[in-house]
């Protein structure tokens, strides 16, 4: 099995060393960068599995490599900061970041944290046997990876894109919080985490650019589920 390419971001080179160290000592091959700008260069010229991200940099500032890099490609960002206050996190999930680890860290939840994101992105990107899902004038095609809102197609980051299909897979179900990031993120839900609600929100804003309809209904108290349209 092809190993996993990681891009590993971040200024300071012992730190970059030890993240290649344990990500390397796991099977992983990774390319080191240590600004902003080298990372998008090799972002946009290579394709990698992950990106680990830290968010001060030279260069292009992280939340800025974020903004830009998300115009293109889907696969997971795992931010890794000191910069770890609640607005901070919050800002850059909006961006389009997939988790967020504060430093200093701990190397095995590095790792962990990883594997989650490498696991679920795989299969969110093996597709779900061609089919193709629709609510109303929505309709999502897991096999071309692609969403249509309207007509107009919708730009998704890997993890909205999942988190839709589970929702629109069953019209009917309700999802907590704390289902759709167990089963979306594969990980244990922390429930002062705000992660599910700034990736609806991206979710809805993305969808409501191209079309006034509201697919995703939220059912106060309990979680989320899909509108009857």
């Amino acid at each position: 099995m092809e190993a996993c390419h990681i891009l590993v971001v971040e200024d300071d080179q012992d730190i970059n060393k030890l993240l290649c160290r344990i990500l390397e000592g796991a099977g992983y091959q990774c390319r080191p960068a240590f600004s902003g700008s080298e990372a998008l260069l090799w972002a946009e010229r290579y394709e990698y599995d992950l990106v680990m991200l830290d968010l001060m940099l030279p260069g292009l500032t992280g939340e800025e490599f974020i903004a830009q890099i998300r115009r293109k490609k889907t696969m997971p960002i795992l931010v890794l900061s000191a910069k770890a206050a609640l607005e901070d996190r919050v800002a850059v999930l909006r961006l389009g970041a997939d988790d967020f680890i504060p430093k200093p860290f701990d190397n095995d939840e590095v790792l962990a944290r990883v594997e989650a994101q490498l696991r679920r992105y795989k299969q969110f990107s093996a597709g779900g046997g061609g089919a193709v899902l629709t609510c109303g004038d929505l309709a999502l095609d897991r096999e071309g990876v692609s969403v249509t809102a309207a007509g107009k197609p919708v730009s998704l980051t890997a993890r909205e894109f999942e988190i839709l299909a589970l929702l629109m897979a069953h019209p009917k179900k309700v999802f907590t919080r704390e289902q759709l990031y167990q089963q979306v993120w594969g990980g244990e839900y922390m429930g002062d985490d705000n992660t599910v609600n700034v990736h609806i929100s991206n979710l809805r804003a993305k969808l409501a650019k191209a079309s006034p309809a509201e697919y995703i209904k939220t059912v106060w108290g309990i979680g989320f589920k899909m509108a009857d349209l």
